[in-house]
């Protein structure tokens, strides 16, 4: 049985991190009869997160919300009418809770957890049953938190768009260390392909190798990555880019980008201006298709989710781990980009 009251953060204003709002004595909510109460374990912070309080995100978000998009924990109640979980599943949240499976469309964009829809930085939070999914069997609570943004996204970036899935033997181009690029990395692996990474540390350019990285370029001592790239490819180029980086990184994806290869625009970590932008016609002068994605379904979390169990992938967890009362200070830890994978607060 729920206590009535529990531990929660809120977002009030775009102040910075003092706009993160700590409170002891928060409404556990109860689920109406086609909802799930999740008793949360773990949760896992993105960079989405770290900007929503600061003002700087270009999608909605409520003032008062509860932050987080990602989390995972166990059923603890569920309504009358809920057939798909029964008290005692571990589970997860799903980023977009009303995007079960298709294409996004404008009102599932307007379900994002952590933006609109309270998220999981809180002791229970209640859902409706088809906006949670079953967690990984082979992840505990800390690794299975880490998969509703940053894992959904890279898996729709591979086999998001049909007859351009990843297979085996395409090259791939992941960047940096974070958490969408680690995954790409890992489900390109498990799939047979061929990895590119990026990295400006000596440091990480082992760890990148060590979790399968077939190459990695520093792009602090090669700024012209993206040629070097599409050599190593064999001079095609590569098949599939994650472009976290934004308008600062993406002339070097186009050089790196095969004739009908696919980048996926994903974030815009480099910040939002460069001193000189691709324009939409280098689009059709490398015959490349370019998208932006919002992480992805349900469907698509559901087959993720079956290709980490089939082939034991275990995500990368930064090996500091934040308390609930700590998550301001967890906030700060990663902006300051001490962390490597993903960061995870534990919850209970």
């Amino acid at each position: 049985m729920a206590p009535s009251t529990q531990q929660q953060w809120t977002v009030e204003g775009k102040d910075g991190f003092d706009s993160l709002k700590f409170t002891e004595d928060a409404e556990v909510p109860k689920p109406g009869p086609n909802e799930v109460l999740i008793k949360f374990h773990a949760a896992s912070l993105n960079y989405r997160d770290l900007i929503i309080p600061k003002g700087m995100y270009p999608f909605g978000q409520r003032d008062g919300v509860v932050p987080a998009s990602d989390g995972a924990g166990v059923v603890d109640a569920v309504g009358e009418k809920v057939t798909r979980f029964k008290i005692g599943d571990n589970v997860t949240t799903l980023f977009n809770a009303g995007h079960l499976a298709g294409a996004l469309d404008p009102i599932s964009a307007k379900t994002g957890l952590g933006g609109l829809v309270d998220g999981a930085l809180r002791q229970y939070g209640a859902y409706n049953e088809q906006s949670v999914v079953a967690a990984p069997q082979n992840l505990n609570f800390m690794e299975a938190a880490t998969l509703p943004c940053a894992g959904l996204t890279a898996w729709n970036a591979l086999y998001g768009i049909t007859g351009k899935q990843l297979k085996a033997g395409d090259w791939v181009l992941t960047q940096g260390t974070g958490g969408v690029s680690i995954f790409a990395l890992q489900f390109a692996k498990a799939a047979g392909a061929r990895v590119i990474s990026t990295t400006s540390s000596a440091e990480k350019t082992q760890t990148l190798k060590q979790l399968g990285a077939d190459h990695v370029i520093n792009y602090k001592e090669n700024p012209n990555w993206g040629e070097e790239a599409a050599k190593i490819a064999g001079g095609g180029g590569v098949h599939h880019i994650l472009e976290v980086g934004g308008p600062t990184t993406m002339a070097q994806s186009l050089k790196a980008i095969r004739m009908e290869g696919t980048i996926s625009i994903i974030g815009f970590l480099g910040g939002g201006k460069a001193e000189k932008q691709p324009t939409f016609l280098d689009a059709l002068t490398n015959v490349a298709t370019i998208r932006g994605l919002l992480v992805g379904s349900r469907l698509q979390f559901e087959e993720m989710n079956a290709a980490i169990e089939a082939n034991n992938i275990k995500p990368v967890v930064d090996e500091k781990v934040f308390g609930l009362e700590q998550a301001k200070e967890a906030y700060q830890y990663m902006w300051d980009q001490k962390h490597f994978g993903k960061l995870t607060i534990k919850i209970a």
